[in-house]
């Protein structure tokens, strides 16, 4: 628990988007760490879907749709916005959504300061407002977007050196960059296997368990022909995760209902307590999402990873694999393959989790979110101290 320097109780304002369950998660983890540290203030806002409901609901569902569709479309817009500037044409514009919205918020609020777990910089672009409240940015992914940075950020929070580096080379002083990882709910600090919580799951203790993590809309295509060929192997069973897909979910129960190693597949719906499967896990197959891999890594879960879809997704995947924590393959022989052969060799499962956890962030016994929430506490509370006196 924070220790307070003041009676005062600061208020927060989170603004994430919609887009993909990891900008939400991660502003849900923020405040979860804000509240268990004895602060109550806090305001989660999706900016997006406030102040344009209609485009907001446009724009989500391309984004689902491209996974399967237009993933080539989607990876070309990624690539010629990546080294956009906020000050440009594009840069303007995208920043402009959520003005008027945000700053009816900020009068009602008033915030002591704005963490973004997604680039909507409306408050940035209204320079009066921006130099009055402290902001923070927590980048999601392990690829760096130019439309993350803006120059009255006061301090950025990423997952990896490499992305700290990155941001160094763009200017940015290395005071306002803390390598902090990603945030994630708390339970990721605490995963433990042991038979009850297999049992808990209908899955058998000791067994090698291939976890599928479909995306919270279940989106990843192939599910049932990659369950196929996993369930081949005598060996290991499979624990599919299908998100809000009811519908993905009856299919897969159906299909192999009758099928002669059932027994060795279980389909789930949307998990609250994704931690518990992926202690159970020896490897996953996920959709690259930043979040789903700052999972992967806390729980030094293997991640392999099923036709990225070229943009930041890609990039995260091409990251992973790059440092050995992740295996990338466009078609499901191939995953399947690299997927068993890593589970069924112990010594090389073991070296490959210890490549994950030389990913973890070090220097801190708390969570990524905890961190970030001390930091910024403090510097406010210093900065509160210092407009006292």
């Amino acid at each position: 628990m924070l220790i307070h320097s003041h009676n005062r109780q600061l208020k927060l304002l989170i603004v994430y988007a919609s887009y993909g369950e990891g900008h939400i998660q991660a502003a849900k983890a923020l405040r979860d760490a804000y509240i268990d540290s004895g602060y109550h203030q806090v305001v989660l806002y999706d900016l997006m879907a406030e102040s344009h409901p209609w485009l907001n609901e446009m724009t989500k569902r391309f984004y689902h749709k491209s996974y399967t569709h237009l993933p080539f479309l989607y990876g070309w817009m990624y690539g010629i916005t990546k080294p956009m500037k906020h000050n440009s044409l594009l840069g303007n514009w995208l920043h402009s959504f959520g003005r008027h919205k945000v700053k009816q918020l900020l009068l009602a609020e008033k915030p002591d300061a704005v963490i973004y777990t997604f680039p909507f910089y409306a408050i940035q672009s209204m320079r009066k407002l921006a130099s009055s409240i402290p902001s923070y940015a927590v980048i999601t992914d392990f690829d760096l977007h130019r439309r993350w940075v803006h120059p009255s950020i006061e301090r950025y929070y990423v997952a990896t050196k490499d992305l700290y580096r990155e941001l160094q080379q763009l200017g940015i002083r290395s005071s306002a960059i803390k390598v902090s990882g990603l945030p994630l709910k708390k339970e990721f600090r605490s995963i433990e296997r042991s038979p009850e919580l297999y049992s808990g799951y209908g899955l058998q203790y000791g067994c090698p368990t291939i976890l599928i993590m479909a995306g919270a809309q279940g989106v990843m295509p192939n599910i049932d022909k990659i369950c196929e060929q996993l369930l081949h192997d005598p060996h290991v069973q499979v624990a599919v995760v299908c998100g809000h897909n009811r519908q993905l979910k009856e299919m897969i129960q159906e299909r192999f209902r009758s099928h002669p190693s059932a027994h060795r597949l279980t389909a789930f719906g949307y998990m609250d307590r994704i931690h518990e499967l992926m202690a159970l896990a020896d490897g996953l197959i996920t959709k690259p999402g930043g979040l789903t891999l700052a999972e992967a890594i806390a729980a030094e879960l293997p991640a392999f990873l099923y036709r990225p879809v070229p943009g930041q997704e890609k990039q995260n995947a091409l990251y992973l694999q790059s440092k050995g924590a992740a295996f990338i393959s466009r078609d499901s022989h191939e995953l399947v393959r690299q997927l068993l052969q890593l589970v069924n060799d112990p010594i090389k499962l073991m070296n490959c989790r210890i490549r994950i956890r030389s990913l973890q962030a070090k220097g801190s016994s708390h969570s990524a979110a905890e961190t970030i929430i001390m930091d910024i506490v403090t510097k406010l509370h210093v900065q509160d101290k210092a407009s006292f006196f």
